[in-house]
This record gives C-alpha cells, sequence and structure tokens, in this order.
C-alpha cells in the first residue's frame, strides 16, 4: 500500500532524520577526537603535579605491559602520552590551547616506557606534600624568596636517587617548617640541572638567596641530613639570667619582637636544646628564643611566679611581675611543631589600612596587600605571618584591606574577589595582582620581583587604547598554567625595556567585553600596542625571547611581505639585490619553532641579503600560485638575470640561525680571491697591499663552516684589506713554506711600509 505525505509531514520527518543524524555524527566525532585534558581527566586549570598524577594513575591502567590481550593498547596508550608529553610542556601547552593538535610536530609521545618504569620512576614525590617539586620555571623563584630550601636533585632511573628517596621523605617530615624541602627530576629539567652544576645523581644543594649554593657530601641517613641543615639554619638560643633578663626583653619589646622562654627546674622536663633550636630557626626574626635555669635563677623565678618547669610566650608588651601575666601564653607541649604552630596563630595580624587614608599610605611606601571581604581569609595560613620579616630588608610594608568597608575602591583596583596585590610607592596608580599560589614562597618571589619591575594590572579605566606610549599587553587567565609562567618573564623583560616600553597585564575572566574586543581566543596572548599597529607575540615564554621580539619590532630585521610587496621588492627587485623569504602559517608548529631563529638570522645579515616572511594562513592563494605545498617553506633569490624566475629552496634538516646563515651567504658571489703559489708570492709577500689569508683544505669540515665566514669578513673590509684563499690540498708546498699546522688558519700579512698607519 502506498501513503502519501503532504508537504509538512514530508518537511517535518525529513528535520528529524537530519536531527538524528546530527546527534549520531556529533557522538561519533566526541567519541574519537576526545581533547588532552580529557583524556587525562584533569581540568585546563590544572597544575604540572596534578597532570603527573593523572598520566600516572591511567598509565599504570592502561600500559600495553598490563594489556596484553588487548589489541588496541598500544595506540590508546599512545594517545595519553601524547596528551602528557604536551600538557606538560608550557609552550606546548600554550599553543595546543590556542591552536589543538594542528599547532604541534607530529612526533610528541611517540616512545613511552615499561609499565615498571612508571610504577617505580615516574614522579618519585608527587605524592609527598612536604617535598616540593620545581620545575624550571619556578625554581629560581622559589630559591631567591628568602627561605632556606635543601634540594634533591634526582633522576628517576637512578637507583641510589630510589635507595635515598625513604629516607628524603622522613627527613622532610622531620624538618617541615624549618625549611623547605625540595625535589627536582633531571629527567624532565636537564637544562635546569646542567646550570645548577649537577653530573651526578642524587645531587642535595642547600639555597638561600644571597648566598652561593652548598653541596652535600655526608652519608645519607636521615641524621646526618638533619645536622646538615641545621649547620644553615638561623637559630640563637640565649641563656637568660639575672644579668641580662630585663634587658633583654625590653630591647626585643622596643622592637616589637616577642619571647619564648622555657624554665628549667628539678622534678618536671623542659624543652630540649634541640627542640629550643628547631624552634629558634622556626620563628627566625619573628620570636626570640630562651631559656633559664631556676636552679641557680631561683629568685627570678619565683618573680615571675614560676615555681615548675614550663615554656611561656611572652608577647611585646606583656607584664612580667608574679601578680599580673597580662597576654602571657603557656605552652603545654613538649613538641617543636605544635609549639611553634600556636606561636604562629598568637602573632598579631598585619595592619588594617582604612578607606581613608590608603591612597596616602600608598603613595609613600611599598606594600603588599591582601584584600579581603569581611572575614580575613589569610587567618587560615599562619605561616604568611613571616612575610613582614622577610621583607622588611626590601622594604615592602604588609597590610590587609577589607572590600566590605570600601567595595568601590577594590572595585576600581579589579579586585572582585580575595587577592593580593603590591602597590609600587605611587598610590593605587601602579600595582600588580598576585596570580600564583598563596603559599610563602610564592608570594615572597611575586613580591620581590613585583616591586622592582615595571608590570602594571590593567582593566578599562587604564587600558592603553589610544596610548602614545608603546605598551605590552599581555592578555591571560589566572586559571592557565602556561598564563601563570609568563609573569615572571615578562616582569624580567620590563626591567630591562623601562622608558622604552610599558608592561601591562589583562584578566579575561574579569574583563571579558575587553579581550572580546581585541579578539583574544586563547591565553595568554601577549600583543605590543604601539599606536595604530599591533603585533602578536608568538614566541617561547623567556625574557630573553621577549627582548629579541620587541628589538626586532624596534628595528625589524624580517620583512613582512604582502603579495604586492613580494612583487615589487621580490620580483622585480635590483640585479645585485638578494632576497631570503619564509613562506610560514601561524598554526604550524615547526614555522613557529623557526620564527626566533629566522629573525636572529636576519639581523646577522643586514647589509648582505634582504630577508622577509609571508603568512599563508593570510594570503593562501598567493602562496598556491607560488608552487608552496608544506610550511615552512624558505626560499632564496639569487640576484636577476636574464633567465626566468628563479630560486633556490632551502631542504637542510637544521633550522637554526647559524645553519640557514651559513647555507644563505653560500649563494653570494665570492669576495675573497684564490691564490695560487704564483699569486700568493707576488701579490700577497711582495705585493703592496694588506692582505688576509685563509689556509683550507676542501675535506675540512670546520674549513667548510668557516668558508661563509670569511666570506663575510672579506665584504666588510673591502677597500681597506684584500682577503684570499689557499688550497693546502693542492698547494701543500706553499701551505708548508707558510707554516701551515692545522685548518683552517687565517694569517695576516701587513704591507710592510705602511706598518706605521697600522
Amino acid at each position: 500500500m502506498r501513503v502519501w505525505l503532504n508537504k509538512d509531514d514530508y518537511l517535518r520527518d525529513l528535520k528529524r532524520v537530519m536531527l538524528c543524524f546530527l546527534i549520531v555524527y556529533m557522538a561519533i566525532l566526541v567519541g574519537t577526537d576526545q581533547d588532552f585534558y580529557s583524556l587525562l581527566g584533569v581540568s585546563k586549570t590544572a597544575s604540572s603535579r596534578e597532570i603527573r598524577q593523572a598520566f600516572k594513575k591511567l598509565a599504570l591502567k592502561l600500559h600495553p605491559d598490563k594489556n596484553p590481550n588487548n589489541p588496541d593498547a598500544h595506540s590508546d596508550f599512545l594517545k595519553i602520552n601524547r596528551a602528557y608529553e604536551v600538557l606538560k610542556d608550557e609552550d606546548l601547552r600554550k599553543k595546543y590551547d590556542k591552536y589543538g593538535e594542528k599547532g604541534l610536530a607530529d612526533n610528541q609521545g611517540g616512545q613511552y616506557e615499561s609499565w615498571n618504569y612508571y610504577r617505580y620512576d615516574f614522579g618519585i614525590y608527587d605524592d609527598d606534600p612536604e617535598i616540593i617539586t620545581l620545575d624550571r620555571r619556578e625554581f629560581d623563584a622559589a630559591v631567591n624568596s628568602g627561605e632556606l630550601w635543601f634540594v634533591n636533585f634526582y633522576s628517576p632511573g637512578c637507583s641510589h636517587c630510589h635507595d635515598l628517596a625513604p629516607t628524603w621523605r622522613d627527613f622532610a617530615k622531620e624538618v617541615d617548617g624549618l625549611l623547605r624541602i625540595g625535589a627536582v627530576n633531571c629527567g624532565d629539567d636537564r637544562m635546569l640541572c646542567r646550570m645548577k652544576g649537577v653530573n651526578s645523581y642524587p645531587s642535595l644543594f642547600i639555597f638561600r638567596s644571597g648566598m652561593a649554593a652548598v653541596k652535600y657530601h655526608g652519608d645519607r641517613s636521615k641524621e646526618s641530613l638533619v645536622n646538615f641543615a641545621m649547620q644553615h639554619v638561623r637559630s640563637t638560643v640565649t641563656e637568660l639570667w639575672t644579668g641580662n633578663f630585663v634587658n633583654s626583653i625590653q630591647t626585643a619589646f622596643a622592637a616589637g619582637i616577642g619571647w619564648l622562654i622555657t624554665f628549667c627546674s628539678k622534678g618536671r622536663d623542659c624543652l630540649t636544646s634541640q627542640t629550643r633550636l628547631r624552634l629558634s630557626g622556626m620563628l627566625d626574626g619573628l620570636v626570640n628564643v630562651g631559656w633559664m635555669d631556676c636552679a641557680t635563677q631561683d629568685n627570678l623565678c619565683k618573680s615571675l611566679d614560676i615555681t615548675t618547669s614550663t615554656t611561656a610566650y611572652f608577647p611585646p608588651g606583656a607584664t612580667l611581675n608574679n601578680k599580673e601575666k597580662s597576654g602571657i601564653l603557656f605552652l603545654n607541649s613538649l613538641d617543636a611543631k605544635e609549639i611553634y604552630l600556636e606561636i604562629m596563630h598568637n602573632l598579631p595580624d598585619f595592619e588594617l589600612l582604612s578607606a581613608n587614608t590608603l591612597e596616602d599610605r600608598l603613595a609613600h611606601h611599598r606594600w603588599l596587600l591582601f584584600f579581603h571581604f569581611g572575614k580575613n581569609e589569610n587567618s587560615n595560613d599562619p605561616e604568611l605571618k613571616k612575610l613582614k620579616t622577610l621583607l622588611k630588608n626590601e622594604h615592602i610594608q604588609v597590610g590587609k584591606f577589607d572590600c566590605s568597608s570600601a567595595p568601590d575602591i577594590c572595585s576600581n583596583l579589579y579586585v572582585f574577589q580575595p587577592c593580593l596585590a603590591v602597590f609600587k610607592g605611587q598610590g593605587t596608580k601602579e600595582f600588580e595582582i598576585h596570580h600564583g599560589k598563596k603559599i610563602l614562597y610564592d608570594i615572597l618571589a611575586f613580591a620581590k620581583e613585583s616591586v622592582n619591575s615595571h608590570v602594571t594590572t590593567l582593566g578599562p579605566q587604564n587600558f592603553p587604547a589610544n596610548d602614545k606610549e608603546p605598551w605590552l599587553v599581555d592578555f591571560f587567565a589566572p586559571w592557565c598554567p602556561p598564563c601563570r609562567a609568563l609573569l615572571p618573564e615578562l616582569r624580567k623583560a620590563s626591567k630591562h625595556l623601562y622608558g622604552q616600553l610599558k608592561f601591562g597585564t589583562l584578566d579575561c575572566t574579569v574583563h571579558e567585553g575587553l579581550c572580546n574586543m581585541y579578539n583574544i581566543q586563547a591565553y595568554p596572548t601577549t600583543v605590543v600596542f604601539n599606536q595604530s599597529n599591533i603585533h602578536e607575540y608568538e614566541g617561547h615564554h623567556s625574557a630573553e625571547q621577549i627582548l629579541e621580539f620587541v628589538e626586532d619590532l624596534m628595528n625589524p630585521s624580517v620583512i613582512s611581505l604582502t603579495p604586492t610587496t613580494f612583487n615589487e621588492l621580490v620580483k622585480q627587485r635590483k640585479h645585485d639585490e638578494v632576497w631570503m623569504v619564509d613562506f610560514y602559517s601561524p598554526w604550524c608548529h615547526p614555522c613557529q619553532v623557526l620564527m626566533p631563529e629566522w629573525k636572529r638570522m636576519a639581523r646577522t645579515l643586514t647589509g648582505l641579503i634582504n630577508v622577509g616572511s609571508i603568512n599563508c594562513q593570510q594570503y593562501h592563494s598567493f602562496c598556491s600560485q607560488e608552487n608552496v605545498r608544506r610550511y615552512p617553506e624558505i626560499r632564496f633569490f639569487p640576484p636577476k638575470s636574464n633567465k626566468a624566475y628563479q630560486y633556490h629552496s632551502y631542504n637542510g634538516w637544521n633550522r637554526d640561525a647559524y645553519s640557514l646563515r651559513i647555507w644563505g651567504l653560500g649563494f653570494l658571489p665570492q669576495a675573497s680571491i684564490d691564490l695560487t703559489p704564483q699569486t700568493f708570492n707576488e701579490k700577497v709577500l711582495q705585493g703592496k697591499s694588506h692582505w688576509v689569508v685563509d689556509f683550507y683544505a676542501p675535506w675540512c669540515g670546520p674549513c667548510q663552516n668557516f668558508a661563509p665566514e670569511f666570506e663575510l669578513l672579506a665584504r666588510m673590509i673591502k677597500g681597506k684589506v684584500k682577503a684570499g684563499k689557499v688550497d693546502c690540498q693542492a698547494y701543500a708546498q706553499t701551505c708548508q713554506k707558510a707554516g701551515i699546522r692545522a685548518y683552517p688558519t687565517v694569517k695576516f700579512y701587513p704591507y710592510e711600509r705602511a706598518k706605521d698607519e697600522l
């Protein structure tokens, strides 16, 4: 039976079929193209440690060694391994967030280790809260924070490192609160370990800001490690008696420092000498530590109403007579950590600044200011009370401000949640909000870096949209780890470029509209605004490369070509002009790696070879017309001749500045003169000109590498000194007479009559 449908029924059924097809298609797409964060089961805000922990958990479960009967085990493991290799690297992570997988090289994650490696060697200290695993980005900030650090440089495959691990964990628990215990995986951070002079594993070093690193050479027992660490802990314990008691107490109170005193008498235990030393180190700069022998100082102890062994904290201003013990805290514990925590909780909080005096206070001093909304969130971490002491030498005052008392002030500072910021002594005009970890060493490093740098937190009110001065603006999100890693590098770069370029940061989670206005699609996105010109930075997250990028903007070494300028400057070039051109696409990972090297090369070729680049994503049809089939495509355009359109493509393996420079120089006409025995004798030895001569052998690798450099020298000295080359394989006797014993050898032959002019 045939059923006829009217038009409306037909369209309705067609829509249903198309909807079902779309749902199935999306399901297939989601199932086969899972992003790297989802593969590892982490959020985009995940830290390096969280990514390692997630990958290790999956590696132990999905490794092919544990799934021999699963034909897809290898390919499944490659997926999570590739995800880990990309997300653990901040530069690759940024590119992935911005371009997806097409912005990456194809070879990440192609190799992996055995199951035993991930079980026993991978992330040795990731599950130990007392041990902080430091990577290259965090290391300098941590060890220069002012705290004492003891760092274990290890390699995952080192058996001695694994033997030490249980002891290092016990040691870390033993000295927790006394100093920071760190670990560096030299398998992941080879460059950092090499820079610190680590050439064997495990290597243990003590670090403190302002002093040279000290290597530990003793045996690897917990007791020996503790004794060595204590030698570097600042700890002074004073024995108090009738002759020094009053003066010691009054002097400390006048400086705003209290006393922790243990009174020892017969019959009960008091704090041991080792516990006193530990407490002195833990409370260094905050509280003085002393002890009193009540057997010999009986009258003094009785005057203080001390009749048995006890320990007490005397805050500044405490009353000491036996009738009234106002403010004194008596401690019942003999454990150093318990006493330390109780005293830290009882230390005074930071100064609360009022709305009426805020601008004036911030205009006359440098401040680290905690912003809170009613409840003081800082009380949760008593360690932060050390900030005032540790920042004293930097002339940074520490305070707090309650935004609930003056919401307009906080709103104008773009403070909408509890945070902290550094104010640089110019009121509320120059300040920077902290976006790192809310732990002591990270805040210390931030405060010290920020007050001495020139990075400003931006918002709609101070955004340099129409500023006549050039600005570098970093568009970022606080949850983005590569963004946080870039901030210290911006601070370093801002110090070098002070007076030439201003630096600012814009939080896109707060100022979403402003970021949308500039089409910011990934974080971090770093842009230089120079009036109407806008330039995006695509390089690595390092101060050095940021400086190179800015230098290149101020003095461009690479000309950005369009189809029109390519035709005018390259195709219609003068007969004696030569060009090297890079055809690239911004999403292409090898192109991204090449770009800083290309600019570096261009700076060394100024005046010799014109260097340009053309964006094939922007000018796709033009690149197709030019028969560009891959990225990057590097071409050398030689001096024009009557021949047809001609160029040479670079097919070398290395794309570093040096290799490309040598390749380009090799196409230039020879500026030096090939000398024979006869011309060497006539022109160099008996001639009337100054000569510089390169003695070489054609088979000699260093000679081949040096040849373009010598040609460059020949061009530089043209008209003043003549340059020649002698082939020592062809003219061995000439080279022997010249005293040549190695290749290449360069000798200078001055014209004898002109010696006085040299």
